[in-house]
């Protein structure tokens, strides 16, 4: 008999302990710098399961995590309560609604195919890896989002077990309150098992990547910045500036150099998209340059991450403006340890969502990024003290690791929208039970 036998008669699925064979794969997930160590994992196959681990969780005063992928990880914590979602996988596509049911498990990589059988597209991001729900739950900024908005904007309903152990189904009519914490406010006021979303009648895009060399990298920052002001909402586009270790896995002319790769995805006819990306192949000439007409089910391949677990820390800041000041802070801090990564905001995501949500930080105009391998936390030490003043927030699902402290969480909401996920957190989950997690503590 072990610790929790009580809470394994009640679940479907499997239970972990440390020390159990199959532990340590169930806790650790994309990113392996400080997984959780639970007391208990749960391997949820349903919402019943999901609802029997959190009645348990609160009947023992354990903190509760959920974690699908683990692409948004925020610092590991020891002790408490895993829910694993990874095996609720369910797709369910209507194509007469344009929406798609989504399980807590599905990856975006689930739901791309499902729904182009249709002639149909979801508001996806740029990793297909990534978990579809915590994507969204956290605002969802993906490859069509200058166009369409946050992810989170075109959620229909969403079906969540709550601190007190009920599955609720919230919708912007029947509970606007939750409906609107829930999007935005990632994991703090419950696990949802599943989500309804509205899809798009996208079936194709021009995009791809450019991949410029080492001396070119000055330039071409220059010139997407400058470009970028220009471009229709139609065109969603970044630039990474990063190392490529030389390693097999990755393509043979980036590999043992430092690049710039931007990133192109342009709703409008490849031609149009052919003109609207001239100067930026007018630059020079690119080691790779890979930016056509292709399927949405190949849009994975536009930001072509690598699919593998790896120790790593990120933060992100939101800015009003990239003026050439701080495009020059970032070619200093893209060393050969580090990608910074610069994504264009604005277009549909300034504007005002069918149904209101907690996303925060919708008026910026640039995310910035910064990721290291490893803590890397003196590289991060100095980004921060190099963009503080151009800084206006954060993202939430930018914020890995170490980098998800308190007060940059609080960064990722306007201050009213932060007090009034305080106050409906002390209404819906006033222990604070949902707290491993990009934690907002109830108002006292």
């Amino acid at each position: 008999m072990t610790t929790h036998d009580t809470l394994a008669a009640k679940i479907q699925g499997p239970v972990f302990e440390p020390g159990d064979d199959g532990y340590d794969d169930e806790r650790t997930g994309v990113q392996l710098n400080g997984p959780h160590r639970p007391d208990v994992i749960v391997g949820a196959l349903d919402a019943a399961d999901v609802r029997a681990a959190v009645e348990y969780a609160a009947a023992h005063a354990l903190p509760v995590a959920v974690q699908n992928t683990g692409h948004g990880l925020p610092q590991g914590m020891d002790g408490g309560l895993l829910v694993s979602t990874r095996r609720m996988t369910g797709v369910r596509v209507d194509p007469d609604a344009r929406t798609a049911s989504i399980e807590a498990g599905a990856r975006w990589s689930d739901v791309v195919p499902e729904a182009a059988a249709h002639g149909l597209a979801p508001l996806s991001g740029s990793a297909p890896g990534v978990g579809a729900v915590s994507y969204v739950l956290g605002g969802g900024v993906g490859l069509m989002s200058r166009a369409f908005g946050n992810a989170a904007d075109h959620v229909r309903s969403l079906d969540v077990v709550t601190a007190d152990a009920q599955l609720r189904n919230v919708t912007p009519d029947a509970d606007p309150d939750l409906f609107w914490a829930l999007l935005g406010g990632r994991a703090n006021f419950g696990i949802v098992t599943r989500l309804e979303i509205g899809l798009l009648p996208v079936t194709r895009l021009y995009g791809g990547g450019l991949f410029f060399d080492t001396a070119q990298i000055p330039e071409i920052l220059e010139t997407w910045r400058t470009w970028s002001a220009t471009v229709p909402d139609a065109m969603t586009s970044s630039i990474a500036m990063m190392p490529v270790p030389d390693a097999p896995v990755f393509p043979a002319p980036l590999r043992g150099r430092r690049v710039a790769h931007v990133r192109i995805a342009y709703l409008g006819d490849a031609a149009e998209g052919e003109s609207l990306i001239a100067p930026l192949r007018a630059v020079g000439p690119r080691l790779i340059d890979a930016v056509a007409d292709m399927p949405y089910t190949e849009s994975g391949t536009i930001h072509n991450e690598p699919p593998i677990p790896m120790a790593y820390r990120a933060t992100n800041l939101t800015v009003d403006e990239l003026g050439a000041d701080t495009a020059r802070t970032l070619l200093d801090l893209a060393d050969d340890r580090t990608i910074v990564e610069i994504r264009q905001l604005g277009g549909a995501l300034k504007a005002a969502p069918p149904h209101p949500t907690a996303v925060g930080n919708r008026d910026a105009a640039y995310l910035i990024g910064v990721l290291t391998k490893g803590d890397g936390g003196a590289v991060h030490d100095k980004a921060e003290k190099a963009l503080a003043k151009a800084s206006s927030g954060r993202l939430l699902n930018f914020l890995f690791g170490a980098a998800a402290t308190p007060e940059r969480v609080r960064e990722a909401f306007d201050a009213s929208t932060y007090q009034r996920l305080r106050e409906l957190k002390a209404v819906h989950d006033p222990a604070n039970l949902f707290r491993l997690n990009h934690n907002i503590p109830p108002a006292t």
